[in-house]
Formats: C-alpha cells, sequence, structure tokens
C-alpha cells in the first residue's frame, strides 16, 4: 500500500444473500484527492460507498469477501470499533437529513456525543464547520433557527457540516446534489474541491458532467465490476476501454 494511499480496495466483492453486487474489485483512494465512482444505477456504486464505513453490517444477508483497508488497516478486523470507524470515514447520503433542532445543536450533535461539554469548544467547532462547508456567513446569525426551515441545499450543506464537525479523514458522498438546483449543486461541488486539501473524497457523482468536473480519479463500474479507472481527465477524454467509451458518449446507460 503506497503512503498516497488512504484506502485501498483489495479483492473485494460484496453479497446480498447469493446476489454478488460488487465483484473481486481492487481500488486505491488516494490521500487528498476526489475520486469519483460512476457508471449505470444498480452496479454496486453505493454498496461499495457504504463497505467503506460499514454501513453494510446494518443490511439483512449482507456479506462479503476480500478486505477494505485504511491506511493500510483492514477495516474488518475483529478489533476495529465501528463507531470510531465511522467517525474517521463520515457518509453523507442523497437526501439531506436534518436533525428536527436549531442549525447549532445539528452541528453540536456529534461532538457532545463524543463528550465535549464546553460552550467555547462547541462553538469554535460549529464555526469551523460550517466554514469548512461554506455557510458560516449565510447561518452565523441563524444559528438558534431550526435546522428544518432551511432550504434544501442548505440542509444538505449543513448535513456535511455535522459530519466535518467529527473531523473525519475520508468524507464518503452517494449522489449529494441528486434533488438539488444547480445553484446549490454548484455551491457543494466547489465546497468539496477545497475540501480535499484537509481530507479524502469518494463521490458517487449525480451524472457524468459532475463526475467530471469533480474527479482526480475515477472509476467506471458496471454490473459490479471495475471496467476502468484512471486519471480523471484522461478518462473523460481518452478512456481506455470502449464501454466507458460507450457510457460516456451516452450510447448505453
Amino acid at each position: 500500500m503506497n503512503d498516497d494511499t488512504k484506502i485501498l480496495v483489495e479483492e473485494f466483492s460484496a453479497f446480498y444473500g447469493e446476489n454478488e453486487v460488487v465483484k473481486r474489485m481492487t481500488l486505491p483512494v488516494r490521500r487528498h484527492e476526489i475520486l469519483a465512482l460512476f457508471g449505470p444505477a444498480g452496479g454496486g456504486k453505493t454498496t461499495l460507498l457504504r463497505s467503506m464505513n460499514r454501513l453494510t453490517d446494518n443490511t439483512r444477508h449482507a456479506r462479503h469477501h476480500g478486505r477494505i483497508l485504511v491506511d493500510g488497516k483492514d477495516i474488518f478486523a475483529p478489533e476495529v470499533d465501528v463507531v470510531h470507524l465511522r467517525r474517521r470515514v463520515g457518509m453523507i447520503f442523497a437526501l439531506p437529513v436534518p436533525l428536527p433542532m436549531s442549525v447549532y445543536d445539528n452541528i453540536a450533535y456529534g461532538p457532545r456525543m463524543s463528550g465535549i461539554r464546553a460552550r467555547k469548544r462547541l462553538d469554535e467547532s460549529v464555526e469551523r464547520s460550517l466554514n469548512r462547508a461554506a455557510m458560516w456567513d449565510e447561518m452565523k446569525d441563524r444559528l438558534a433557527e431550526s435546522a428544518l426551515h432551511l432550504s434544501g441545499g442548505q440542509q444538505q450543506r449543513l448535513s456535511i457540516a455535522r459530519v466535518l464537525a467529527m473531523e473525519p479523514e475520508v468524507i464518503l458522498l452517494d449522489e449529494p446534489t441528486a434533488a438539488l438546483d444547480p445553484i446549490s449543486t454548484l455551491k457543494i461541488e466547489q465546497m468539496l474541491l477545497n475540501l480535499k486539501a484537509q481530507c479524502t473524497v469518494v463521490i458517487v457523482p449525480h451524472n457524468i458532467q459532475q463526475a467530471a468536473r469533480l474527479a482526480d480519479h475515477a472509476a467506471f463500474v458496471l454490473m459490479g465490476e471495475l471496467v476502468e479507472y484512471s486519471d480523471g481527465r484522461k478518462l473523460f477524454t481518452t478512456p481506455g476501454d470502449k464501454r466507458t467509451e460507450d457510457y460516456i458518449t451516452g450510447r448505453f446507460g
């Protein structure tokens, strides 16, 4: 495992019952880069993403073969603390899930659950997280407002800020802009481009155009198989596999 590799998916297969949805995949995720996993729906991308912080543990009849290494350590090893893993490797879903409380309490929730009680430390965490999510200027006078009153785009960025409050090393995003308008989408994309200086990002993008805009490296996944992995610019301009080219150019999918 190279020093610049944060996560290594190694000969990894994922199953729901007897259905193999990820098929012997080997894939690196480099530090401080954005990796885009793209391909047709139902191809195993979300399962792979959820496997990276063991959310699949909560799915009935889910099992796996192979390994996923974070900093060289197998996340499925018996001694791994899953709660600690999910703090290091945070997950953002397609639909925002604000808690029914204030903007401030949404972000302070994680730190409080981790034992932080001092108001000054919580204040610092809230401000830092909102800044990293590019929301501080628009939220600093609305911290007491219910998060449920925010727009969809603001709720999604708030969900990201809530994950950032846990100081993750990796952020996993499953179509985080699928339900958002173009302006909110642009804000989140710009935020992710800024965030990669501080952490590693893996995203299942909403569409090909988003993948091309964001990806330092990209992986085309088809029916559970890794078809092609490459530098993002190269993959989207001169793909090496005809199936990748056909998908990018809209010939199928």
